[in-house]
Parts: structure tokens; sequence; C-alpha cells
């Protein structure tokens, strides 16, 4: 992959950083419940929200360790150490991040039903769930071609 390649991927992941960060920061502010509510109230009265903050920092994770996978890639180091863990780091991030998804859908199905129409959060984190569960097995693929990749460039050398 060319330099510039790898460079504009990493430029549209931190695009997808800052939209996904203002995204959680002022979403919270307009939803229905908090539209005439204060700071405090929206952000410290909600524990679905601190639980959504926490589980995004595996997100944010994982969207650092692809920046530097496609650092790697720039700098034509693709069968490294560093890219290696970098997948290892996405593939247990995707996980977490399942863990997590798995545990709102809990949430809603068991206290929010019959409270709330759950079918839109519902069917959206199952639809994420969906994307991690695909993360985790590409991340899984190429981890393992790189590394066994790398073991017989080491072998070479």
């Amino acid at each position: 992959m060319k330099r510039a390649s790898a460079i504009f991927l990493q430029f549209v992941l931190v695009l997808i950083a800052v939209a996904v960060l203002f995204f959680l920061l002022r979403f919270p502010l307009y939803e229905g419940r908090n539209v005439n509510a204060t700071l405090f109230q929206v952000y410290f009265n909600d524990p679905f929200l601190v639980y959504v903050y926490t589980a995004s920092i595996a997100f944010f994770t994982a969207l650092y360790q692809a920046f530097r996978l496609l650092g790697c890639i720039g700098k034509n180091q693709v069968f490294s150490p560093a890219a290696v863990r970098a997948l290892r780091t996405i593939k247990y991030s995707a996980l977490t991040l399942i863990a997590f998804l798995v545990g709102a859908e809990a949430f809603f199905f068991m206290v929010m039903r019959g409270k709330d129409d759950i079918a839109g959060g519902a069917m959206l984190g199952f639809i994420m769930i969906f994307i991690c569960v695909v993360a985790v097995n590409v991340a899984a693929v190429f981890e393992k071609n790189l590394q066994s990749a790398g073991d017989i460039l080491e072998y070479r050398d």
C-alpha cells in the first residue's frame, strides 16, 4: 500500500473518532428525556450513559490500534511484531465491545421491556454485535496470517 493511501485512511480514522466523540458528548443533551435537564442531571443521573462511556474505551482503543496498524502498513512493516500486536489488541477490544453490547441488550430486555419501545435500540445493538463479531474474525485471521508470515521471514533471515 502506498504511504499516501495509509495516511488518507489514518485521516479517515481520526474523522471517525472525532465524530463518535462528538456524538457521545452531544447526543445525550438532545435525547428525549434530557431536553430540559441540567448538565449534572444528564451526565450523572443516568447509569446507562456511564456504561456507554465505559464501553467506548474499547472502541477508541481499537481505533487507535487501527491507526497504528495503518502506520506500520505505510512504513512497509506489515509483518512486524507491532502489526501483529495491533491486530491482537483490535481483536480483544472487539471482544470487550461485544461483552458490553450483550450487557446493554440484557438491560434492554430485562429492565426496559414494557416501559419503553426497545425495538430500535435492540436492533442497533444486534447490528453492532454482528459488526464486532466480523471484526474479531477478520482480526484473528489477519493476526494468524501475519504471525505465520513473520515467522517464515524470521526463519529465512
